[in-house]
């Protein structure tokens, strides 16, 4: 087993740090999986009833909040450019695909997303922290492989491949999103519907298995233990969430297709 994972990885990084955080990282993960399919969701986009809650810290409005959860990450991501210089090109391919990544979520949210309601402030620091953090560490985590021999199998060409498909396939269908959402003339009342096209007459929420791509794509790129972990938190919480997602759609429409799965056509 241990032959088969240094075949693709590189070995562990000698910083108390990174292999704590690792574990810190699934556990935490694994918790906010088990929120989300008992319905204890993070208060954002459909699931958020900031509103009608008395908030301990307060609310900003859900545009400033989604800015606020994506520019820290950006701008760690566009920073290591300066700050770790490098002429690998696994490092450099891994740093592009970050600062693309994030980029493309502030631009979603300037120019695509529509958005209504607040965000809870202690929830946006939360997310803002855990974006942060996981973007600094992955750079943290890939300066250590610097000098090291490559893993027997090179994963980084296929893994930035998996990325450009992830984050296109993301947008594409964020866009679809963005086009059914809109306000009622005079009344200011949020209208949902059923999304269509692309991905969604099979599942209902394609955006969320592209995402899932990216972060398989930023593994493949870096080949480190601590991308590995991040990979398969994500996963796991974009499981959580696109079931509760499903199980949204079917208590708010009647006439919802139970054909179109949560995630991964006609299985989940």
């Amino acid at each position: 087993m241990m032959e088969m994972a240094t075949s693709f990885l590189y070995p562990p990084p000698p910083s108390i740090l990174l292999n704590t955080m690792t574990v810190v990282g699934l556990a935490a993960l694994t918790n906010m999986v088990w929120s989300e399919v008992s319905g204890n969701n993070l208060k954002y986009s459909k699931f958020n009833n900031a509103s009608s809650q008395k908030q301990r810290f307060g609310s900003i409005s859900s545009r400033t909040g989604m800015l606020c959860l994506y520019t820290p990450a950006f701008l760690a991501a566009s920073a290591s450019f300066f700050l770790s210089p490098s002429e690998d090109l696994r490092f450099l391919l891994l740093k592009s695909s970050l600062s693309l990544h994030f980029f493309k979520r502030i631009f979603e949210v300037l120019f695509i997303h529509k958005y209504s309601g607040e965000m809870p402030v202690d929830v946006a620091f939360t997310i803002t922290s855990g974006y942060f953090s996981s973007t600094a560490l992955v750079l943290y985590s890939q300066s250590f492989t610097l000098g090291l021999p490559e893993p027997t199998l090179d994963l980084k060409f296929s893994g930035f491949l998996m990325f450009i498909v992830g984050i296109v396939g993301n947008l594409y269908h964020h866009v679809l999103l963005a086009k059914l959402r809109k306000e009622d003339e005079g009344s200011g009342k949020k209208e949902y519907k059923i999304p269509k096209g692309g991905l969604f007459g099979v599942v209902i929420c394609p955006h969320y298995m592209f995402e899932i791509l990216v972060f398989w794509g930023f593994f493949m790129i870096s080949q480190t233990i601590y991308s590995l972990s991040l990979a398969i938190s994500t996963t796991f919480y974009l499981v959580g969430r696109s079931y509760a997602t499903r199980r949204w759609y079917l208590s708010k429409f009647d006439d919802f297709p139970k054909r179109v799965k949560a995630l991964i056509p006609f299985v989940f």
